[in-house]
């Protein structure tokens, strides 16, 4: 049963990191998490080449830690489909984070429900191969029609568990997208 539990686990963690990166109209260090940045010569993630943080809840500040990097970061985000236009001075980058508008809110939310929707795919995959297994150890007669039962019904009650957790972060996050 653990294993079921570490699968669907890692779905849902996985579902909650992508949520990170949507972004909500607020400023958050995690909506740059997906840009990658060329840098000596690789992609590597924004966070392993300089500092983000948010000085306030509509700007992101971006501090190189190689000054070099600077345009070479600046670039990944404008290239990333984010819609931001960092400012540069030289050392940091500034990123305004635009309001969003009703349109963009709407696509927002329709990613997420996509999102969700895969993560819950996700979910159910680990559910039909756990009842395989019980099927197939049915067959084999290592459990009897009532313990395969109860197992199966386990997993459904697991499943279903998953599931409204992820259900409820698809409305967390919509909330959060409806507000101006």
């Amino acid at each position: 049963m653990s294993v079921i539990i570490d699968r669907m686990e890692k779905a849902l963690v996985s579902f909650q990191n992508e949520l990170k990166t949507i972004r909500s109209g607020r400023a958050h260090p995690s909506v740059l998490d997906g840009v990658k940045v060329e840098a000596y010569d690789q992609f590597m993630p924004i966070n392993q080449v300089a500092n983000v943080s948010t000085p306030d809840p509509k700007t992101i500040l971006v501090q190189p830690w190689d000054k070099g990097l600077t345009q070479a970061i600046e670039k990944a985000i404008v290239k990333s489909d984010l819609g931001f236009n960092p400012i540069s001075d030289g050392n940091v980058l500034r990123i305004i984070v635009p309001a969003l508008t009703e349109e963009r809110r709407e696509e927002l939310k329709k990613n997420v429900r996509h999102r969700g929707e895969e993560s819950k795919v996700a979910m159910r995959n680990v559910r039909r191969d756990e009842n395989e297994v019980i099927k197939n150890k049915q067959k084999e007669k290592a459990f009897s029609e009532d313990e395969a039962k109860k197992e199966l019904d386990k997993i459904q009650k697991l499943t279903d568990d998953y599931i409204r957790k992820v259900d409820t972060m698809i409305l967390a996050k919509e909330k959060e997208l409806s507000e101006i």
